[in-house]
């Protein structure tokens, strides 16, 4: 599972020109899921992504996370994160997971993600949508739950 982080004074998401989400101070998630994926990866991604010090403190430095400023996330599901591009031109995407496996695995980072008490808005599975991002910084970080297993081999 892969979650691209975008540090943001504001985003939204809308389909069909209505607005479906947004948030004021905080992160959006580009959220993949890739096949094979688990609650496991969740388990590790969610505290990973609320816990992650790209909030700058009062000498500029990042040491301060979503949760600590109490932010806000907006949480997209976006499977071409798992783009292959080592072959040819077009993207394969035979590592992403079946849209229903999908579903169900970012529904879960969904609600594991509310259970931190921060607000969470999310886009629409499956939709197209248009997102409004006002970068901070620009600040954004690749988190990918597979790390956790690279780390314990090194």
């Amino acid at each position: 599972m892969k979650v691209l982080l975008q540090r943001v004074t504001g985003a939204s998401v809308s389909i069909d020109g209505k607005v479906v989400g947004k948030i004021e101070q905080g992160m959006v998630a580009f959220v993949g899921v890739a096949e094979g994926d688990s609650e496991t990866d969740i388990d590790y991604l969610v505290p990973k992504m609320i816990g992650l010090r790209i909030f700058a403190d009062d000498e500029g430095r990042f040491n301060i996370s979503v949760g600590d400023i109490g932010g806000e996330l907006l949480l997209v599901s976006q499977f071409t994160l798992l783009a292959d591009t080592r072959k040819g031109k077009r993207p394969s995407f035979t590592g992403a997971a079946a849209p229903e496996q999908a579903e169900l695995l970012f529904d879960k980072f969904v609600e594991k993600t509310r259970a931190t008490g921060l607000k969470v808005e999310t886009g629409r599975f499956q939709q197209y949508m248009q997102v409004e991002i006002h970068n901070d910084g620009p600040v954004t970080i690749m988190l990918d739950s597979r790390d956790r297993l690279r780390s314990r081999r090194e």
